[in-house]
This record gives structure tokens, C-alpha cells and sequence, in this order.
């Protein structure tokens, strides 16, 4: 790590070197990019103390996402792993994971309230109403609240267009995959409008059982009411359907022969999220705004990660479960700038009521084996809804005010200080015991930041930052093992506690070769406290604390390269470790462990990169061209290190080309149609096997789309 970071510092001399011999230079589009979510206010990226890329919309238009994976990986230091039909885990300063330690915003609010985290809430994104993608890599707590501790991800809309504009288009695969697409708005007088729809499905793939559904509407109207005064309203509804693919055994996976398991998993999802924004310029130095909004979200499911089953027995139990929440919130901000010093102030408040209730019931399984112990298929013997895993109530507040300030010590050196207090009050029915209560989960987080600025084309900064994540309430309420029976009463874990992360970060940038090479990089390490424990109980089954640490640290890069106005190459990745320093699994006597500490977590790839190369010829005006490597290392497949997965090198080419108002592309996906897994995971014990979340074999994606602008005279 040492000879990388003193690399990079000789690479930013080299640039301050050749900085001195040139009169002139234009600051590359990076360095000039206006981003809005590490200071919730417009802030030009080099004066921010944090790890941040945007991806911009000709990035997505060009990249044209079945799935939001496809251009998210394209974040040095991003891997989002495709779990099938837009269902996803993440892994940002993490490893792989559905943990509740990632901030997923559109606009800037989040899509869950705190304590009902979704690993998959980002499917109810509409692909089609995109603006930007602003990713924040690493705690951001002390302006954003919980979860924001591996990173936030925010999801910026499209704004009216000045002039009127209409887009239609269609997307289809050789698997059964096909998508409508339709967006359109204007601008007349004081109103502006942009709606954009998605309808999309997936029928009889080469996986087995693995059909979905997806239908997407967003809309946003502004009315300017003068020149200072502003109103905004922004909509979104959205319905999901989903078969449960989950995930094959080795030798299925090596053959090819991608049989789901189950035939009556799902996953269903109904999404309103609405808000109404009053933005008013007090004047050239100080603004405010002041969001009112409202979430309707209904969740089932079948899962098939709920399917429990011990190797060699021929039956099993499964699960279904119903989570439901509304929000009610209101969401107030004010920033001032001061001649003093430079200096800016931002200081806000926010307000969550959101009402939870949650229901999980178990089914009974027979398990089909095959010749070697492994399921051929699972299948339902009985609904048992007697048989309560979890029934509660929950009244969910989320207060919180936030304050940051920045200011410059001298020209080049600006520091940004920043501070936040959550409370996160529960109010509770468990209906398992009928007992009712109250639970509290409260914490200051800060930050300190600071930016050094060498000249135009040549920045460093560092930070320390605190993070937070609450237990999920899902969590709380699940009955400990071996309680809720005839002898025993139920018991809860009302015990947790929340996880606490710290991080501390150096980063910089540089342009090279007349600004025709940019190059950023960030060096972090964090610790993680009180994360949440799954113990394996003597009878096999699981019994949560939260008592376990974890340390990560590693480096994140990126090289964007423009040689020419006909080619771009973009090179991006991360090399990080992630271990396990005070870990307990087990206190079953048998398992040959019952402590991890010292080990590297599983799912945790050293290297994980994603380059690409793009020709726009001269020669064929409005044609593009691409090229993309992603790169995933080995990795341990389970907990105790003792069978890795060897990772992957993939490949997927773009080709595009605009004739008038008409664009024709492809998307190649897996050009060599390599056999891999995005995921590949093994329990702790000698008799469990790997099982394997399939990639899609080689993929043609053909689209079509119109777009038609009316220029106003």
C-alpha cells in the first residue's frame, strides 16, 4: 500500500511539473462537474473531501441499462452484483452484501425510511428517467443518517426540457427479455414537465422458473412562480413481479443446466413515492428549500434465500413474509454563503413518520435429491400461517438535524467540518407475544474534510468520518431459537444494537498531457463495530449480537484517457481487503470454529476493476463503439477460508448509430459467453456444497428508440 500511495504522489508532482510549462489550460469536464450530493448542495467536484463520481446521462445514454448494474459497475470501486431480474446486492468499501450499509437516495431523499432497508430497493428504479448517478464512496452519516456507510448512491431525475422533446424506444433479447420505453416534456410559459414510463418483462429465459414483470412511472412538474421562487413536484409509481431464481448447485452450474429449484418463489413490489419541493434564492449568497413527502411501499414474498434445509434430509421449511410500510416526512435546508473566509454554511432537518408492519409465516418443503445428496427441487407440502416467524406492528420516527460548514484557511486550502444527530424512535406491537414497548437508537455522527488544491489541474484531500447503521427492524422482531414453543416463551432480540464504523481517507486527482489524461485516486481504511453476528446455535439454527468488528481498507482508481476526439478510454478499479478482527460464528462444540478473527471475510474479491475503450470514428459521424472488461478476483466462498471462487473476466461490447431522429444499437453482453457467477457462497460446514447465482450466457440486447426535439422559435 505504501508503494502505491508514494506512486501517486510522484504522478501528482509529474502534473504539477508540467503545469509550470504551460500557459494555458482548460480544466478537464471531471474536474468542472457540478455534483449536488456530498455537500446537498451544487458544489464544484474539486472542492469536495470525498470519494465521488458521476456518471453522466450521455454515459447511460450510451450505455443503454437493462439493469442498473450495467452502468453503476462502470464506478471505480463499485461492484453491484446482479442477483437476476434487477434484484441486486452491493459491495462498496464492503464485500458483497444485502447488510443495511448503503444509502440508496433519488433526488436526495432516500427510498426506505431508516430501519426498513432493501438490498433490492433499487429495482423500482425507472432506467428511462435518469439525469445523472452521483456515487459517494464511503460514510456520509453526518449529512445523509444511517446506512450511509459503505456509500451513497443517488439517482438524479430528468428536469423539463426547455424545449419540447419526446423519446420512445424498444429494447429486446434472444432470452424472452423486451421493454417499452416512452419519456416526454416541455417547458410553456412558467411550467415545465417530464414524465417517463417502462414497461418491462421477461419470459422463458435460459434459466428455469425466472419470468418478471416491471412497470415504471415518473413524472415531475415545476412551476417557476418568479425569478427566486421555485415549486417542484416529482411522482413515481411503480409494480414488480418477480419468480425467485436463486441460485444452482456445481454441478448444474457447470454443466449448463440452469433448473431453478423452485417453482413457487416470488418476490412482488408496489411503489409510490411522491414529494413537493418550495425552493426560493433569497439572494445571490443564500438558498432554501423546504420537501414534504409521502412513500406507499407493499412488499411480499417467497424467498428462496428463506428456504432452509440440512444436507441430506429430504425435507425442509421455507417462508412467507409481507413488509409494508407508508412514510410521511418533511425535509428542510438552508445554505449561506459569507465573504468571511469563503465560507458556506448548510444547516437542515428532517422528519420521518413511517408506520411498518411485517408478517412472516413458514411453509413446509419436501426436498427431491439427486444421486449425490444435492436438491433437484423443492417442493410445498403445506402453508403453515400457525406457524408465526414474525407478526408485528411498528411505528417508526426519524428525526435528525445536520449542520456543515466549509470555509478556506487560505486560498488553495478549504476544510469542511459537518455534524449530525439521528433519533430513531420504535414503537411496537409484537403480536408473536402480545407484548407493546419502545426502542430508541440515537447517535452523533461528524465529519472533518479538507481540500488542497495545488492548482487547476492538480487536488488532493483526506477526511475522517463516522457511520451508523440501526438494526433492521425485521431483526428485532424474529424469535430467538428455541423459544415461542409450549415450554419456552417467545424471545427477541430487542437487545441490538447499532453498528458504528469509522474512516479515515486520502485522495487526489491530476491532469496530465495538456488535460487530455485525468487520474483520481483515494486510499481509505475503516473499522466497523458492534455488526451484527449470526451464531449457529448447537441444534443448527441462528442466534443474533451485536458485538462483531471488522476492519477494510484498500484503494480506489481511476484513469480516463482522450487521445484523440475519436477515442476514449476509461480504466477503473479498487484493491481492498476485507477482514474479520473480532468474529464469533459458532457455539456449536463440533464446528471446528467458533471465532473468525484474523480471517478475510467471504465475498470479498481483492481486485475488482472495469475499463473501457470507445472509437467514435470521423468517418461515420453520429456511430459509437465500445468495448468493456470486467474484472472480478478469487474470492472465499464461506467464513472460514477454506474454498475460494476463482472470479471472472468478462467482456460486452456497444455498438450504436443515430440516422435523424432514429437510433439503432446493441449490446453484447458476454461476448465470449463465458460460464461465470456473480456470486458464489458456501456454508461453514465440511458436508455443505457451493451454490452459484448464474451469469447469463452470451446476451444480444437490440434496441431501437426515436427522439424528436421541436426547436422553439
Amino acid at each position: 500500500m505504501k508503494t502505491i500511495f508514494i506512486a501517486l504522489l510522484v504522478i501528482g508532482q509529474i502534473a504539477y511539473a508540467q503545469d509550470k510549462t504551460t500557459k494555458d489550460t482548460i480544466i478537464t469536464e471531471v474536474l468542472e462537474n457540478v455534483i449536488v450530493t456530498a455537500n446537498r448542495s451544487a458544489t464544484l467536484r474539486k472542492e469536495v473531501p470525498v470519494a465521488i463520481t458521476k456518471l453522466s446521462q450521455k454515459l447511460i445514454n450510451e450505455t443503454k441499462p437493462a439493469a442498473i448494474y450495467e452502468i453503476l459497475n462502470k464506478t471505480p470501486g463499485v461492484l453491484m452484483v446482479n442477483l437476476g431480474n434487477e434484484q441486486h446486492s452491493m459491495a462498496i468499501r464492503q464485500p458483497m452484501t444485502t447488510n443495511s450499509y448503503y444509502l440508496y437516495l433519488e433526488d436526495g431523499l432516500p427510498i426506505r425510511p431508516m430501519g426498513v432497508f432493501n438490498h433490492n430497493a433499487l429495482l423500482e428504479i425507472n432506467q428511462f428517467n435518469l439525469q445523472s448517478i452521483e456515487v459517494v464512496k464511503g460514510p456520509v452519516s453526518s449529512l445523509y443518517g444511517p446506512e450511509a456507510v459503505g456509500g451513497v448512491v443517488n439517482f438524479i431525475s430528468v428536469h423539463p426540457p426547455v424545449n419540447p422533446e419526446f423519446k420512445i424506444g424498444l429494447q429486446a433479447d434472444q432470452w424472452g427479455y423486451k421493454r417499452l420505453q416512452v419519456a416526454g416534456g416541455a417547458t410553456v410559459g412558467k411550467f415545465g414537465f417530464h414524465i417517463a414510463g417502462i414497461s418491462s418483462e421477461q419470459n422463458h429465459s435460459w434459466m428455469t422458473f425466472s419470468d418478471y414483470n416491471k412497470d415504471n412511472f415518473n413524472a415531475r412538474i415545476d412551476y417557476n412562480i418568479n425569478s427566486k421562487t421555485r415549486l417542484i413536484s416529482n411522482t413515481m409509481v411503480g409494480k414488480y413481479y418477480s419468480d425467485m431464481s436463486g441460485s444452482v448447485n456445481e454441478d448444474a452450474f457447470y454443466k449448463r443446466t440452469y433448473k431453478n429449484t423452485t417453482d413457487f418463489t416470488y418476490r412482488k413490489s408496489d411503489a409510490l413515492r411522491t414529494r413537493l419541493t418550495l425552493e426560493r434564492d433569497w439572494n445571490e449568497n443564500g438558498n432554501s428549500f423546504l420537501t414534504v413527502f409521502h412513500r406507499d411501499n407493499k412488499l411480499g414474498q417467497n424467498p428462496s434465500y428463506g428456504i432452509r434445509w440440512t444436507p441430506g434430509k429430504t425435507t425442509a421449511r421455507g417462508e412467507i413474509n409481507s413488509n409494508n410500510f407508508k412514510s410521511y416526512g418533511i425535509l428542510a435546508q438552508h445554505s449561506q454563503k459569507f465573504n468571511f473566509l469563503n465560507s458556506n454554511l448548510i444547516i437542515g432537518a428532517l422528519y420521518d413518520y413511517s408506520p411498518n408492519d411485517y408478517s412472516s409465516y413458514q411453509i413446509d418443503l419436501q426436498a427431491n435429491l439427486n444421486a449425490d445428496e444435492t436438491v433437484n427441487n423443492y417442493q410445498i407440502l403445506a402453508e403453515r400461517p400457525d406457524l408465526k416467524l414474525a407478526d408485528y406492528d411498528a411505528k417508526i420516527k426519524n428525526s435528525a438535524g445536520y449542520l456543515q460548514y466549509s470555509f478556506n484557511i487560505i486560498d488553495q486550502l478549504k476544510l469542511t467540518l459537518g455534524s449530525r444527530y439521528d433519533q430513531m424512535d420504535l414503537s411496537y406491537e409484537n403480536h408473536l407475544d402480545n407484548s407493546t414497548g419502545e426502542k430508541k437508537y440515537n447517535r452523533f455522527t461528524n465529519k472533518i474534510g479538507i481540500n488542497f488544491n495545488l492548482n487547476k489541474n492538480i487536488g488532493f484531500y483526506s477526511n475522517y468520518a463516522q457511520g451508523f447503521a440501526p438494526p433492521s427492524v425485521t431483526a428485532i422482531f424474529r424469535k430467538k431459537p428455541g423459544t415461542g414453543t409450549t415450554t419456552v416463551p417467545a424471545a427477541f432480540y430487542y437487545n441490538l444494537e447499532s453498528a458504528k464504523f469509522e474512516n479515515y481517507e486520502i485522495g487526489g486527482w491530476s491532469c496530465l498531457l495538456k488535460n487530455k489524461l485525468y487520474l483520481e485516486y483515494a486510499i481509505y481504511y475503516m473499522e466497523g463495530k458492534n455488526e451484527l453476528l449470526n451464531i449457529r446455535q448447537p441444534d443448527n439454527s441462528t442466534d443474533y449480537q451485536s458485538a462483531g468488528e471488522t476492519r477494510h481498507k484498500g484503494i480506489e482508481f481511476a484513469v480516463n484517457y482522450k487521445p484523440s476526439e475519436q477515442f476514449a478510454i476509461r480504466i477503473g478499479g479498487t484493491a481492498a481487503q476485507h477482514t474479520f478482527i473480532d468474529f464469533k460464528v459458532s457455539d456449536k462444540p463440533t464446528d471446528a470454529l467458533q471465532r473468525l478473527d484474523g480471517f478475510e471475510m467471504p465475498s470479498a474479491p481483492k481486485w475488482v476493476g472495469n475499463s473501457e475503450l470507445n472509437y467514435y470514428p470521423k468517418w461515420l459521424p453520429n456511430f459509437r463503439t465500445s468495448i468493456e472488461w470486467q474484472y472480478v478476483s478469487s474470492y472465499y466462498q464461506n467464513q472460514i477460508n477454506t474454498v475460494k471462487y476463482d472470479g471472472y473476466n468478462v467482456f460486452n461490447g456497444r455498438i450504436g448509430y443515430q440516422w435523424k431522429n432514429v437510433e439503432f444499437y446493441t449490446n453484447i453482453m458476454n461476448i465470449t459467453d463465458k460460464l461465470y457467477a456473480y456470486n458464489v457462497s458456501r456454508g461453514n460446514n465440511a458436508t455443505d456444497k457451493s451454490t452459484y447465482t448464474a451469469a447469463a450466457p452470451r446476451t444480444f440486447m437490440f434496441g431501437l428508440q426515436y427522439h424528436f426535439t421541436l426547436n422553439k422559435k
